[in-house]
């Protein structure tokens, strides 16, 4: 133990270098298990929605209008758990919620879990693994409705 200190005494830059790199790893993992939660590939996602999936779209209404996946219900995060409520017929049936990276719509699932939906999943990769695959968007007319 005597030598690693004095290794790290003197080689301080490498011992600051091992550190940064294993936080960065650690910081990858932690973020690919928050997006991991409950996620579904965009093919996945697709025959889900052939089923009669609810897809809920938590980014704002800018970016929903400016386009969104096909019938999807625009529900930012902020408002998810006030308008829960009016999601209530769905809570027994498959759920599908998005954003643009996956990170969102990983914690929108949680929060629908914890509020009692039963089959809740997300959209692996989010609005940006959609568009990867090539998959359409929709886009809300000037001045349309946004939310259902």
């Amino acid at each position: 133990m005597q030598r690693l200190f004095e290794f790290i005494g003197h080689h301080y830059y490498l011992a600051g270098a091992a550190v940064f790199a294993a936080a960065a790893v650690a910081f990858y993992e932690i973020r690919e298990r928050i997006q991991a939660f409950a996620a579904l590939s965009a093919t996945q996602v697709v025959r889900l929605m052939n089923q009669g999936a609810l897809v809920i779209d938590l980014r704002t209404k800018e970016s929903y209008d400016a386009g969104h996946i096909g019938d999807a219900r625009n529900v930012p995060m902020a408002q998810l758990e006030s308008q829960a409520e009016s999601l209530k017929k769905w809570r027994d049936k498959n759920v599908i919620t998005y954003c643009d990276s996956g990170t969102s719509g990983a914690n929108g699932a949680r929060v629908l879990m914890k509020l009692g939906f039963t089959k809740v999943f997300n959209l692996q990769g989010g609005l940006n693994a959609w568009q990867k695959d090539n998959l359409p968007l929709a886009k809300s007319p000037q001045g349309g409705k946004g939310s259902k």
